[in-house]
């Protein structure tokens, strides 16, 4: 199951529960999104040709996360860029969450490891902005 939080339209977030299964690939982000997401199905004997990723300058403007609950229990509230709760979620191991935009706080409910992702490097003077 994949669970789409969106405020005017703008994408806050996207959770892929743990149960969520394709027959093939899905990418839940479009080509233009600075964090690319996507999940692969392959049958057994697959072959992903050995390649490598090409050097490319990009504009980043706003670093986004992705979230690997990998044990535990977590709840995330949600908030637009402004600071306006949108909706909070609980999430268990297995599951991921995509934050595109806004705020975002968590409480933890459980003994709980996250593996998190996003862009680099890290300015920690820089990058965040607290709402309290």
């Amino acid at each position: 199951m994949i669970k789409k939080v969106l405020n005017n339209n703008k994408l806050v977030a996207l959770i892929i529960y743990k149960r969520f299964k394709s027959k093939d690939i899905k990418f839940f982000t479009d080509d233009k999104s600075p964090q690319q997401i996507g999940y692969m199905n392959r049958p057994k004997n697959y072959v992903i040709k050995p390649h490598k990723h090409l050097k490319v300058l990009r504009k980043i403007n706003k670093t986004q996360e992705i979230l690997f609950i990998r044990t535990g229990k977590v709840k995330i509230d949600l908030y637009t860029d402004k600071g306006k709760f949108i909706s909070g979620h609980t999430l268990n191991s297995g599951d991921i969450i995509f934050l595109a935009s806004g705020y975002h706080g968590l409480k933890m409910l459980k003994q709980t490891e996250i593996v998190e992702v996003k862009q680099g490097p890290y300015n920690k003077k820089r990058d965040k902005s607290f709402l309290i």
